[in-house]
């Protein structure tokens, strides 16, 4: 899967490469599709959502830039596999990584405690709405398409910090690189991408 993803582009640099060789993607997909767990596609979990395919988690692993020691918020916890992935790559840093569904969040929670990952916090909460008790992050990876950016994130993230958001419909998102620099907002359009909606107060309010 790792050689695939390198020989295509998905994966540029060996901090992501060692990151994604390392962690078991098996053990945060369910049972029925562990035979299915390193090919390139995305998958289903619980409550209609999805793992989304290793070319996009590497992709975003890339924009994001991550590094050690730094604090990382992820929004849309899923299965937790992009959390585990994120946690390879900040090592001594810190990632809090909130879900709005209680079931999710103790599935992805017993993954991450199963593969060996202790410098990640699961919480159950509005993602669109961030995680201010342990705000600002240096970095912000949000795993589900907004309607815009959403304001508290924007606020979350610290001074000089990057985030990466799917923004646009219900569908189709174009994935986007918001960076804080000197009080400014600069935003980069990196393509289109496919995620489940945000929900919540500041994202889709489709009920589902």
């Amino acid at each position: 899967m790792v050689a695939d993803l390198k020989a295509r582009g998905a994966i540029r640099s060996p901090q992501v490469e060692a990151a994604m060789l390392h962690v078991p993607r098996h053990l945060f997909v369910p049972e029925r599709c562990r035979p299915l767990a390193y090919r390139d596609s995305p998958l289903p979990i619980a409550a209609g959502q999805t793992i989304s395919a290793p070319h996009m988690v590497a992709m975003m692993a890339e924009a994001l830039d991550l590094r050690p020691g730094q604090r990382v918020l992820e929004v849309g916890t899923g299965s937790g596999y992009n959390a585990a992935v994120m946690a390879e790559l900040v090592g001594d840093g810190k990632v809090v990584t909130i879900e709005r569904h209680p079931s999710l969040a103790e599935e992805a929670a017993k993954a991450l405690r199963e593969a060996g990952y202790d410098n990640v916090r699961v919480v159950v909460g509005d993602g669109s709405l961030g995680f201010e008790e342990e705000a600002p992050y240096d970095r912000i990876s949000v795993t589900c398409g907004a309607p815009e950016v959403p304001g508290p994130l924007l606020e979350q993230l610290k001074e000089g910090g990057t985030m990466v958001v799917p923004v646009g419909g219900l569908t189709y998102q174009s994935l986007l690189r918001v960076r804080k620099r000197e009080g400014r907002v600069e935003t980069e359009d990196l393509g289109p991408v496919v995620f489940v909606p945000l929900l919540g107060e500041r994202g889709h309010r489709r009920s589902q």
